[in-house]
């Protein structure tokens, strides 16, 4: 008897921790967006136990100035499953061409199974007023997947979601028509060594395609220290107001105050409308 009632004990906790074990979905339209946006982020949930999963929608076979097509995907194929080992995550890449991206219903259909299949507590994604053409189409293919999650008789091969997912913003700089909100702010300062060897594994576009686009190619180091160094002090700066203002909201004025890095997310009026406990919940890292 001893025996069983230890068995159920160990059922009754496995059962337990896999209730409370989040599921994040971060889908960008390349491979590296999701990294930029929320590496840090995906490094301290995969800290506490959860589960995060990468997609980027195309395969990223325009970025670069030398080389493109297959060989190219390929290359940025296996940078995404590099980045996959050093964050700690899973991460898929949609086979769909760079620069080409379109909201057709085929990609919806993808996207709504895909959040499916991941069982997504959160998912986060651009906004849709954005200078680039695939990350103004995924983020309308997320928006129009937001609510069909649950439908169904839509992509009927896949169960529907009981319940709709939190939908968030990355945070970008863009004004028109109106500007990012700061709803929820990271503080990724412990993380962020973490995050720069994530975005290193990206060679083909941190240290070729997006200096020489840039027009900054000459200012990548030799060595690999050095690159990541470099790499580091491109990728950081000063917090702005109203992003110290949005971690004083989540941390405290103390602890806003020793942050140095931070992501911000801004909640999507589509989904589950989350209220502040809610939030604490889905991002139980606020406040720590």
């Amino acid at each position: 008897m001893k025996n069983i009632a230890a068995s159920l004990l160990v059922l009754v906790l496995i059962t337990s921790a896999k209730a409370q074990t989040l599921k994040i979905l971060m889908i960008g339209a390349h491979p590296d967006d999701c990294e930029i946006k929320g590496g840090g982020t995906a490094a301290i949930f995969v800290s506490m136990g959860h589960e995060v999963k990468f997609i980027s929608v195309t395969n990223g076979d325009a970025g670069h100035m030398e080389e493109g097509g297959g060989m190219l995907a390929k290359r940025r194929y296996e940078e995404t499953q590099e980045v996959a080992k050093r964050l700690g995550i899973t991460y898929e890449v949609l086979d769909n061409h760079d620069g080409e991206l379109l909201p057709t219903l085929p990609i919806r259909l993808d996207i709504i199974r895909l959040i499916r299949d991941w069982e997504a507590d959160v998912v986060i994604s651009h906004r849709s007023n954005d200078y680039h053409p695939d990350h103004r189409y995924t983020a309308i293919l997320v928006q129009d997947a937001a609510f069909m999650v649950g439908v169904p008789n839509i992509a009927s091969d896949t169960p529907p979601l009981r319940k709709n997912p939190v939908f968030l913003y990355y945070q970008d700089y863009f004004q028109k028509p109106y500007p990012f909100q700061p709803d929820i702010a990271v503080d990724i300062s412990s993380v962020i060594d973490q995050k720069i060897h994530a975005l290193d594994a990206h060679r083909s576009q941190f240290y070729e395609w997006l200096p020489w686009i840039g027009g900054y190619a000459e200012e990548v180091p030799e060595g690999e220290e050095e690159r990541k160094k470099w790499l580091a002090s491109k990728r950081s700066g000063t917090i702005a107001p109203e992003a110290q203002k949005a971690l004083e909201k989540w941390y405290g004025k103390d602890k806003a105050s020793t942050a140095q890095h931070t992501e911000l997310f801004e909640i999507c009026e589509y989904g589950t409308q989350p209220d502040q406990n809610e939030i604490k919940r889905l991002f139980p890292m606020l406040g720590n």
